[in-house]
């Protein structure tokens, strides 16, 4: 039976690289301008099925960031650069058949934008995890202001308690200017992305297949409101024409994740895909919120456990925004819009979060030269918007 977000327990599927792949977190890659030629082969690799992000970055080290050697290499060279033998053999059978070009071509037909490691424009919140998508699929429109965002998950079958609770806070905390993330299903989902357009907010899905593909087929209504509305966007790691299948969903639950400031579970039972999107968000250093259920129903027996497990018990938006330290949400909303003005600071500033970064970190990341990034530190500084936190470790001040 096919699952979601909302009732789904299985484990994200494997990477299929020789060996399990060390932590480096994305942000390790510099921006750089892609040409069209190698975007291509960006977007051509994303089609092999078990090319992820963890031999994505064996490919790109090996290759020095040149996609395009990568797809034209032999097996040998392959193995080499520490693909497995099963692997490389599906690598080759695979790209027989996919012209790069044609797959970029595809894209721009579908109105689709596939956003690299490599661009600005790619989330910086999930850009830091270390098993971010290499590239993500976009249809509609993603702002400077979601990277104040929240997600709230939950079950498909929402009880008339999880709509009211879920509706409620998501339009309050768009009304925020927050914006929600969710997965487009059934139940809480669906409530979630309707409340947010309805307050006129904006509010992102993450789908677990294709964006020319859309499940479930009920929320297609939604889905192109979401797109045409100007109020927020589509977005997967999956290419044009991929179904969705059981073992998409729990990768999915880390982008929701990732791209949020913390996870919202309004109503869920103890077997539910939105406890894996939570598990997501602690292992991404976010915050979880859960609202407390009925203690005879099923369909609260796992937001009660996150509770006890010490999610925050949440009783109305102020308790999320006090617990992110958003007194109000236009401190949030500063901190992001204080940085298009200089792009030395755009460049930086997503590099940054609550977790300390030494300076020499800081400049292997960003490809910027010593004497610029420092320069750079210090303006952010005396802004107000880091700080430093020791000796050359720096920190988001807000």
């Amino acid at each position: 039976m096919m699952s979601d977000t909302t009732d789904d327990n299985t484990a994200a599927p494997s990477d299929g690289s020789t060996q399990p792949a060390a932590p480096v977190s994305s942000v390790e890659l510099p921006y750089a301008p892609l040409s069209e030629e190698e975007r291509a082969y960006w977007v051509a690799f994303s089609r092999i099925r078990g090319i992820g992000p963890a031999t994505f970055k064996k490919l790109l080290a090996f290759f020095h960031g040149e996609l395009a050697a990568a797809w034209k290499a032999g097996r040998s060279e392959l193995l080499y650069a520490g693909l497995n033998n099963r692997l490389v053999e599906t690598l080759l059978r695979q790209r027989a058949s996919i012209d790069p070009e044609r797959a970029l071509k595809q894209l721009q037909r579908l109105e689709i934008e596939a956003l690299t490691l490599r661009d600005q424009l790619y989330p910086p919140a999930l850009r830091r995890l270390s098993d971010a998508p290499p590239v993500l699929y976009l249809r509609g429109q993603l702002s400077a202001n979601d990277q104040c965002a929240l997600a709230i998950v939950g079950t498909r079958r929402m009880s008339s308690y999880g709509r009211l609770v879920t509706e409620h806070l998501a339009t309050e905390l768009a009304r925020h200017s927050i914006t929600i993330v969710s997965g487009l299903a059934l139940g809480v989902d669906t409530a979630a992305h309707t409340a947010a357009l309805a307050a006129g907010g904006r509010t992102i899905a993450v789908l677990a297949c294709g964006l020319d593909v859309l499940y479930p087929g009920s929320n297609v209504n939604l889905a192109r409101r979401i797109v045409t509305s100007g109020q927020g966007a589509l977005l997967s790691e999956y290419p044009p024409g991929v179904y969705p299948d059981s073992g998409n969903f729990p990768a999915r639950n880390r982008i929701i994740a990732g791209l949020a400031l913390g996870v919202l579970v309004t109503e869920a039972p103890l077997k539910s895909g939105a406890l894996i999107t939570a598990r997501h968000a602690l292992e991404a250093g976010r915050d979880v919120f859960a609202v407390p259920g009925n203690m005879f129903a099923r369909g609260s027996e796992g937001v009660n456990r996150l509770i006890q497990d010490g999610a925050h018990l949440i009783t109305g938006v102020q308790d999320i925004l006090d617990a992110l330290n958003l007194f109000t949400v236009a401190q949030c909303l500063e901190l992001q819009q204080a940085l298009p003005e200089d792009p030395l600071e755009r460049q930086l500033l997503p590099l940054l979060s609550h977790e300390p970064r030494h300076i020499d970190e800081l400049i292997r990341s960003s490809g910027l030269s010593a004497q610029s990034v420092a320069a750079t530190l210090l303006t952010l500084e005396l802004k107000g918007i880091i700080k430093q936190v020791g000796a050359m470790y720096y920190v988001l001040a807000h």
